[in-house]
């Protein structure tokens, strides 16, 4: 059967959507998902939302998690920013939940409206959801109900600001629960980690890049099976360094080599390096060593 998709650019078509009513503030609902008409994510249907959405569900079955399955007695957050495309997976079973939507016109004149780019987990995939425990889980039920609290009683100057702090302390908390989650699985993070380096030596052991092109974030991440955010997260907090920090300094090693052992000229490096311009060589390669590809092999470096 054919895929829909449908696009929801409003809270109050959200609501006409899920036949749940009239919504009570036109920038932001709480829904609990048992008593909706159909789940979140109905089959054959995929959404696209002019919404951000914090999903809390527990499910039954497995769901994917990198490469390994997971059975999930708790619950499970997914996030989504608005202008995503989301669909169901139809072997997993919902058996309650609720779900937050809220329109960025909500939080744009806010400090969150300026700062929510550093959430990345809106920018994992669905495989790279947040478990909680039945404590985490109260803690951010709590957040909710304030939030829920807030847009159902009488509407004032206030409402806005207490909604949009409580949306960030559930984030805070997210943020918290997420970092659990890297430590708590360490052994699958360190098998990331050891695949996409070998992966990138595999990259820079060959003789030139003129065919294939510089290698980005996102061809490791399809490699991987995993989002380019949740790649370079999950590096920064093993490695300490992003995936872009990473393909730059093995950058910088094969340039360091090229330059002190071969008599290419700087140009031929640059354009064997996969860049289009040697200027942008060149200023990587400064940015990195503090010296320009040619003081570094007229004999300047110092390592």
């Amino acid at each position: 059967m054919e895929n829909k998709l449908i696009q929801i650019s409003s809270i109050n078509q959200l609501h006409r959507y899920y036949d749940c009513g009239k919504p009570q503030h036109p920038l932001v609902s709480v829904i609990d998902l048992s008593t909706i008409r159909h789940n979140l994510f109905a089959e054959n249907v995929s959404l696209r939302m002019s919404l951000y959405i914090i999903s809390c569900k527990r499910f039954t079955g497995k769901l994917h998690y990198g490469r390994q399955q997971y059975d999930f007695e708790e619950g499970s957050l997914l996030f989504t920013a608005p202008g995503q495309v989301i669909s169901s997976d139809p072997e997993v079973q919902l058996e309650e939940g609720w779900a937050l939507f809220f329109h960025p016109d909500l939080i744009n004149a806010t400090t969150l409206g300026q700062t929510i780019h550093r959430y990345s987990f809106f920018l994992y995939d669905t495989s790279e959801a947040l478990h909680v425990s039945d404590e985490e889980k109260q803690l951010l039920q709590d957040c909710v109900n304030k939030i829920k609290r807030e847009y159902t009683q009488n509407i004032d100057k206030h409402t806005q600001g207490l909604v949009v702090s409580n949306i960030e302390l559930l984030l805070n908390y997210c943020n918290r629960f997420y970092d659990r989650q890297f430590l708590t699985r360490a052994k699958s993070g360190n098998d990331i980690v050891q695949r996409f380096e070998r992966l990138l030596h595999a990259c820079f052991a060959q003789d030139t890049l003129i065919a294939t092109g510089l290698p980005d974030v996102k061809y490791f991440a399809s490699q991987l099976n995993i989002s380019p955010k949740y790649l370079s997260d999950l590096l920064s907090r093993y490695t300490g360094k992003t995936t872009q920090e990473h393909l730059h300094l093995q950058l910088t090693e094969k340039a360091k080599s090229l330059l002190w052992g071969t008599n290419q000229s700087i140009s031929e490096i640059a354009y064997g390096l996969g860049f289009e311009h040697p200027s942008h060589f060149t200023k990587m390669f400064k940015t990195k060593t503090g010296l320009s590809p040619r003081e570094y092999r007229n004999g300047n470096r110092t390592n």
